[in-house]
């Protein structure tokens, strides 16, 4: 066996005293940093990660608009089919609504689309919810997404299951600038002076957009929590009758591109085909807070928590230096004896090397039980303090607490950890290094 790391694994063994004390506190500290490091990266990326899948999912790669309207979108369709690539065009209508269910009212956002055909019907239909019918193992669809008339609707499991809407139920949607037209055409009435002002009065009433009655033909589960509870697809024609608008008028055209991480190119193109009012944004752009607010999280939680690391290092250098000053006599009798000071620098360096090694390994064993058993350990903290761990209104995401781990980021929080280590037993090793041997024997 070498030198240097027998001398440096005898210092570790355990002897019941003081300096084995702190070694074993200086090991539990790289153990708690990469056990906690591990686990928040973990969930950070997770979460991150199924953020992105939710809305690559459901949301459309690209949105065109002209100033949040378009007076005809037949030729902005036209220019797109000529370019390779689209897997889903559809016009869109989209806003706030009021809508009524049996007196309950509330306020989603609608989304009027054409009928989904081919394998954008069948990516629609994945996101259908389902139900568990007689049996834990018997499921079943809740609906579909065809919505192959203009009488029909698709709702999110949030806004169903919080207003207990079920299918083939009814729902009443208003739109509010018809609301507001109709309680001042109400204000106008009742402060008419003749009977041929009301008559004209009466006349306009008529022109009123009549609120929309359609019935609830699916609910969808996209798997983020913001879209289940706001949206509520519609038949564009159903859409553009609530706003007023004719065939050919709409907010913007969607489309989902073959390679959603290609996005940027096919908007590219379309800014060089279609005329200069027009605009062209990725699902990126769009969502470009929200991840950028993710990134910054997770960079934060990087230096934080690589604190920890830091305290282990010091606890690691305290612990070699102690041993640098308990075992004074024996470095001067190996220098005396003739070795090295390269190797009397190996025997700390390996030492602190050593104890990143344990401390990594039982790190990583915790961490990667830790992140199986997330959602075990997740539900007990939440029975036992009353806390939403992983709360699906704030993060906007369901389906539990999201890990996912990178080569990456474990290969960073290994070698980091290596290092900090390494480092922590490099002053103590050149400490030890120095000492002169009839200095270090004149004590004994």
């Amino acid at each position: 066996m070498l030198f240097s790391p027998f001398i440096a694994a005898r210092y570790l063994k355990p002897k019941r005293t003081f300096v084995s004390i702190i070694t074993v506190i200086s090991i539990l500290g790289v153990v708690l940093a990469v056990w906690m490091l591990t686990v928040v990266i973990a969930v950070f990326t997770g979460y991150g990660e199924r953020l992105k899948e939710s809305i690559l999912g459901f949301e459309p790669h690209l949105t065109i608009d002209a100033g949040g309207f378009i007076g005809d979108f037949v030729p902005v369709l036209e220019e797109m089919e000529k370019i390779e690539g689209f897997t889903g065009i559809t016009p869109f209508v989209s806003g706030q609504v009021i809508m009524d269910y049996r007196g309950l009212r509330s306020a989603p956002t609608i989304r009027g689309i054409m009928p989904p055909k081919g394998a954008e019907l069948e990516r629609l239909e994945g996101k259908i919810a389902v139900q568990k019918e007689l049996g834990p193992s018997s499921l079943s669809k809740r609906g579909n997404f065809a919505l192959l008339d203009p009488y029909s609707a698709v709702i999110g499991d949030g806004i169903a299951d919080s207003q207990n809407i079920k299918i083939g139920d009814t729902i009443v949607l208003q739109s509010p600038r018809d609301v507001q037209s109709f309680m001042n055409r109400l204000d106008e009435l009742s402060s008419a002076e003749n009977a041929d002002e009301r008559e004209r009065l009466f006349d306009e009433f008529r022109e009123f957009t009549a609120p929309q009655e359609v019935t609830v033909t699916g609910i969808f589960d996209s798997g983020h929590w913001d879209f289940d509870s706001t949206f509520v697809y519609v038949h564009l024609e159903t859409a553009q009758v609530l706003y007023g608008f004719d065939l050919e008028e709409c907010h913007g055209v969607a489309a989902r591109v073959e390679d959603a991480f290609r996005a940027h190119e096919y908007s590219e193109k379309l800014h060089a085909t279609l005329p200069q009012q027009f605009r062209a944004m990725t699902w990126g752009e769009r969502y470009q807070a929200i991840f950028n607010a993710v990134a910054t999280e997770k960079q934060a939680m990087y230096i934080i928590l690589f604190m920890i690391m830091v305290v282990g290092a010091f606890c690691i250098m305290n612990t070699m230096i102690t041993v640098t000053v308990q075992k004074r006599s024996e470095i001067g009798l190996m220098k005396a004896l003739g070795s090295t000071e390269e190797q009397i620098v190996g025997i700390f360096l390996l030492q602190g090397l050593l104890v990143g090694i344990i401390g990594v390994a039982v790190g990583m064993g915790l961490a990667q039980w830790t992140i199986f058993e997330r959602n075990t350990i997740g539900g007990w903290l939440g029975e036992t303090f009353g806390i939403a761990i992983f709360a699906e209104d704030i993060y906007k995401v369901d389906g539990g607490i999201p890990a996912r781990q990178s080569i990456k980021d474990l290969v960073t929080i290994s070698v980091g950890s290596f290092v900090a280590c390494t480092v922590a037993a490099l002053i103590p090793a050149l400490i030890a290094a120095g000492l002169q041997p009839a200095r270090a024997l004149r004590s004994e």
